[in-house]
């Protein structure tokens, strides 16, 4: 499986590279955290969680279309769609649209999945559909009101929660697990306040990010961006990223500046996508864990 993901990429002309693990930057987001080490005399650095950072420094020297097929680390990731340590699938293409990194992901996709059929549906649509609301009009207390209305669990503190917190709960708990049953579902056009890495835009009145997800069975398989290439723009994003990790008791990351300079100096325009491998194989071998496709899962290690 490992030998056709290399030849899907070498028979696009897509370079494979290789980028340290270990950095002095960390990749910030409000809900994935870093794994650590310390090291004699104080140094400090981080186990990447996607190798995006490093990629996205050779895009800025030029390097051209690039893959990168690696282990992640994500601390405290545990469960049976998840391994605090598995293998990760990026790729980064200059100068195509984004309709076309969802086409390519799909291809990509098909190669261990099947040639199955798609629906492509934006976020502001699949809200609507499951929970016959516009979460861009939606109050929070119309967002909880549907969370009562379709019985999602409750959580003690959901009614301090922001905005983003509850939709991305709502996607998760309710929509998620029916995504995908018997063909690809793509969720493109996220809210622009999710936009993390990527561009925005406005579709008539919607502010949104060009962000896609892909799903089949009602597992994300795949995280995909038109990439930022605004190295000031990025700066706050990962300022306010640290600010709401702040906010709920979690420790503030270090900003990669060596990744923000690389954009400072020029990130042509490019799409990227990142594919869990390890979901790939559970769903192509039919299992029930994502432990029963890792020769050595973190248990066991």
């Amino acid at each position: 499986m490992l030998a056709k993901a290399r030849q899907f990429f070498a028979e696009k002309n897509i370079m494979e590279v290789d980028c340290p693990a270990l950095t002095k930057g960390s990749p910030i987001d409000q809900h994935i955290d870093v794994m650590s080490l310390s090291f004699p005399g104080g140094e400090k650095r981080h186990l990447y969680t996607s190798p995006e950072y490093g990629m996205k420094r050779l895009l800025a020297d030029g390097i051209g279309d690039i893959y990168q097929i690696c282990h992640v680390f994500r601390l405290g990731e545990s469960g049976h769609l998840h391994n605090p340590e598995f293998t990760m699938v990026e790729w980064y293409q200059n100068g195509i649209p984004f309709s076309q990194i969802i086409e390519e992901t799909l291809c990509f996709i098909k190669l261990f999945l099947g040639d199955l059929p798609h629906q492509i549906f934006s976020y502001r649509d699949l809200l609507k559909k499951y929970f016959e609301l516009d979460y861009l009009r939606a109050t929070c207390s119309e967002l909880l009101a549907a969370c009562e209305k379709y019985d999602l669990p409750k959580a003690s503190d959901m009614e301090s929660w922001d905005k983003d917190t509850l939709l991305q709960y709502m996607v998760s708990f309710y929509i998620e697990p029916k995504l995908g049953i018997n063909e690809f579902t793509v969720i493109n056009y996220f809210p622009a306040s999710q936009a993390a890495l990527s561009k925005t835009l406005t579709i008539g009145e919607e502010p949104v990010a060009e962000r896609f997800e892909i799903y089949y069975q009602g597992i994300e398989l795949c995280n995909g961006f038109h990439e930022l290439t605004d190295a000031k723009e990025q700066e706050k994003r990962f300022v306010r990223q640290n600010e709401l990790r702040k906010s709920i008791g979690k420790e503030e990351l270090p900003i990669d500046t060596f990744f923000l300079q690389a954009l400072g100096k020029g990130l042509p325009d490019c799409c990227g996508v990142a594919v869990g491998f390890d979901r790939l194989m559970l769903l192509k071998h039919k299992k029930a864990t994502i432990q029963e496709v890792i020769p050595f899962s973190w248990e066991i290690a």
